[in-house]
């Protein structure tokens, strides 16, 4: 069989990162004789199998460019020689692969197949989420649009791990292939455990979990969740101390000792009159370690855990019959911990007849001495309201987001033993709002690959603070029903221009609060709790937003009020109870309200059977209610100021108006200056006198002003080298003015009345 030996290159197109495409010279796939899109063999350190696709022009014979995981796939470093041979590839009938601990978790073997179509793969190669995308009848929509919706951003660097494949060698995944989650995932779920709470994990110690659940499945024909719940009994889950639960020393302190005296002491329990049992629910975000902190308190008893998702996924009966084993291996004499984790997904709000009968199962395993039962959930409004019966789970442990301070010390057991260079995690820490853990080792993650790339042409492997700082662009926290995460970035106020009372009125109401609470506690007094963004359209409001969270270095919160209107009673309710209360754990945060005249119309106008009266009602209640809002500051967004409740606009709620004029022409100067940075003008246009005639335009009109003179220089020439005067006067015919003067007028006699009648607030107008 042909083969040769080329020369290894990183392939610098985005296209095909991490897609497992090596490109070839055409007259290499001749020569190999094959066609694009066949699978080729790659022999470095290692083998691994590919996609063959054809170069782009300008690529040397010689070259073989390589994506970065085929490139490790194959243990080779840049401009190493591979050796490119052709294969067979059988369609696999199943492959297995293992991966995080929130992959396995999260995306179903349905999703998974979907996400690997077309791939070719062996056993040990690592392979990515990214669909393949390229090549024939190969559409990558519905894979990613389902990632994203069950795992959020991080899809885009999970990496997954082959661990076998039907038949063996290099197969191809076919949309007929079964791709399950092999038992090593249950290793692997405890290793993910282990590394989010900092605790070194030792040489050998995944595999060896994992060879035991697959011994045990082998030798009991059992299924994967099976074969995990025995593992963690037989104490093959590796043990995390309670000191090492940075940021919830004082929850696990708590549990422990809930543990101990219902556990060790139930003597002490029964003569004061109290029965000896212990039911506990652990609430938190998802990712924060609730079932570390489980697994770390029961320690060193016997657990017995139960997976909620996949358990929750089977069939009724199935459900009830894992139940019932947990329940009698756990009651079988020897007492210990009943673990199920995500419980709302085997026991939702909106249980089948059969949760019933699970729930009496888990009360005969707490009725048992020696036995307590633990659950834990990221969405305690979802879980079936009996569970919180007194005789079940009768105590509930609640788990925040870290704090700055907490971030850095997770960041410090993260990179303990990682080879590091200047690193100012205090930076870090500061910029990664509502990341928890999993997130900060997902970042951890990522500056690792991107040190690894630069230790490949630079020799000594070492993790630096550009490395963290450019995984930041890329690693977003967990998405959170009700809630868009606002991407921050490095936008500051100092990068707006003009607009300086407004930025001041911005600053004192907003980022005074949260970095100053001391002074305001000092001079007694308590700061404002909301601000109302108002002004024409395309002025920056949005934009000021922006800036403002990356200045303050919040977690902020997106929100626009059409979405949170729905016409079943009490959803929309619910929903703003939900984003307050998610404010509240991720703390200090922003809430913006995008169009709030949409979400709080004045009440009594509407007819829409009262949802608008009841979602204004819950946002009040929630602004200015018996649950105090500490740390939140929440920022409305509007032009249309007249139609906004006016209870909503009292002290105590959005208390604090800001106007938001269109920019004036220093202010359209230093917009135009912005934009056309990245526009190749001519020496005859003048922006100070463009400037001076675009009276009446917004910020997003001076903006599109030069995007229509661009395309115009294409119309003129498609390989023109600049734009000039006549390209900037064609297209201001057609980047029209879009302000209206008729609202501009009534935004501004509306800022003239508030100034009339709150002389307290003129100047913020």
């Amino acid at each position: 069989m042909a083969e040769l030996a080329l020369t290894a290159r990183l392939n610098p197109s985005a296209a095909d990162a991490r897609r497992g495409v090596v490109r070839l010279h055409p007259e290499v796939l001749t020569a190999l004789g094959l066609r694009e899109w066949d699978g080729v063999v790659l022999v470095g350190a290692r083998r691994t199998a590919a996609v063959a696709g054809i170069a782009g022009r300008g690529t040397p014979a010689g070259i073989a460019l390589l994506d970065d995981v085929t490139l490790s796939n194959a243990g080779l470093r840049e401009n190493a020689t591979v050796v490119v041979t052709p294969t067979t590839v059988y369609g696999a009938r199943q492959v297995s692969v293992s991966g995080s601990v929130h992959a396995t978790r999260t995306i179903p073997a349905a999703t998974l197949r979907q996400a690997l179509l077309g791939k070719v793969v062996t056993v040990g190669d690592a392979v990515s989420l990214l669909p393949r995308d390229l090549g024939p009848d190969i559409s990558s929509t519905a894979a990613t649009q389902a990632l994203s919706r069950t795992f959020g951003i991080a899809w885009t660097t999970e990496l997954l791990t082959v661990t076998a494949t039907d038949p063996r060698g290099p197969v191809s995944i076919q949309p007929n292939t079964a791709v399950v989650w092999g038992a090593g995932a249950v290793a692997a779920r405890a290793a993910a455990d282990l590394a989010s709470a900092g605790t070194p994990i030792p040489v050998g110690e995944a595999s060896r979990g994992a060879t035991e659940a697959v011994a045990f499945c082998t030798a009991a024909g059992t299924n994967a969740a099976t074969a995990g719940r025995t593992a963690a009994a037989r104490g093959c889950t590796p043990r995390i101390s309670v000191e090492d639960m940075a940021g919830m020393r004082s929850q696990a302190a708590k549990l422990t000792e809930w543990l101990s005296l219902a556990l060790d002491e139930p003597e002490l329990l029964r003569t004061l009159g109290a029965r000896p049992r212990l039911g506990v629910l652990i609430t938190g975000p998802a990712g924060v370690g609730k079932a570390t902190l489980a697994r770390a308190a029961g320690s060193p008893r016997r657990i017995v855990e139960l997976d909620g998702p996949v358990i929750g996924a089977a069939e009724s009966g199935a459900r009830l019959r894992e139940v019932a084993q947990a329940v009698a291996e756990i009651g079988s004499g020897q007492g210990g911990v009943l673990l199920i984790t995500d419980i709302d997904a085997l026991l939702p709000v909106d249980a089948e007849p059969v949760a019933t009968l699970i729930l009496d199962q888990l009360r005969a395993a707490i009725a048992e001495p020696g036995v307590a039962f633990l659950a834990t959930t990221a969405h305690p409004a979802g879980i079936d309201q009996r569970l919180r019966a007194p005789d079940l789970c009768d105590r509930e442990l609640a788990l925040p987001l870290p704090t700055a301070e907490v971030r850095r010390a997770l960041l410090e057991q993260l990179l303990r033993r990682v080879p590091t260079e200047d690193l100012k995690l205090d930076e870090i820490a500061s910029r990664t709002p509502g990341f928890v853990v999993s997130d900060l080792a997902a970042l951890c993650r990522e500056a690792a690959l991107r040190a690894a790339s630069r230790a490949r042409e630079h020799g000594e492997p070492k993790l630096t603070q550009p490395d963290l700082l450019g995984a930041l662009e890329v690693i977003r926290p967990l998405s959170r029903s009700g809630m868009e995460e606002l991407a921050i970035g490095s936008l500051s106020l100092d990068d707006v221009g003009d607009m300086a009372e407004t930025k001041q009125a911005l600053t004192e109401a907003v980022l005074w609060p949260l970095r100053h609470p001391d002074s305001f506690a000092r001079l007694g007094i308590d700061p404002p709790r909301g601000v109302l963004l108002y002004g024409p359209p395309g002025c920056g409001k949005t934009f000021l937003v922006r800036a403002l969270a990356g200045s303050g270095q919040l977690s902020v919160h997106s929100v626009k009020g059409a979405e949170l209107m729905d016409r079943w009673v009490g959803s929309s309710e619910r929903a703003v109870r939900e984003i307050f209360q998610r404010a509240r754990d991720s703390a200090p945060s922003l809430i913006f309200l995008d169009e709030v005249d949409a979400l709080a119309p004045r009440r009594g106008q509407s007819a829409d059977a009262g949802v608008g009266d009841r979602v204004v009602a819950a946002l009040l209640t929630e602004l200015d209610g018996v649950e105090p809002l500490r740390d939140v500051v929440v920022l409305g967004a509007t032009n249309r100021p007249e139609l906004i409740d006016p209870a909503l606009l009292r002290p105590g709620r959005l208390e604090r108006l800001v106007f938001v004029p269109p920019p004036d022409t220093a202010a359209r100067r230093e917009i135009l200056r912005t934009v056309s940075r990245s526009v190749p003008l001519a020496d005859d246009v003048d922006l100070d006198a463009l400037a001076e005639e675009l009276d009446g335009y917004s910020a997003a009109d001076c903006t599109a002003l030069l995007r229509e003179a661009a395309l115009a220089a294409m119309r003129r020439n498609v390989d023109a080298a600049d734009v000039t005067a006549a390209d900037v006067l064609a297209g201001k015919t057609v980047a029209r003015p879009s302000l209206d003067p008729i609202q501009l007028d009534a935004l501004r006699h509306y800022a003239r009345n508030r100034e009339q009648t709150a002389g307290s607030e003129s100047r913020y107008l």
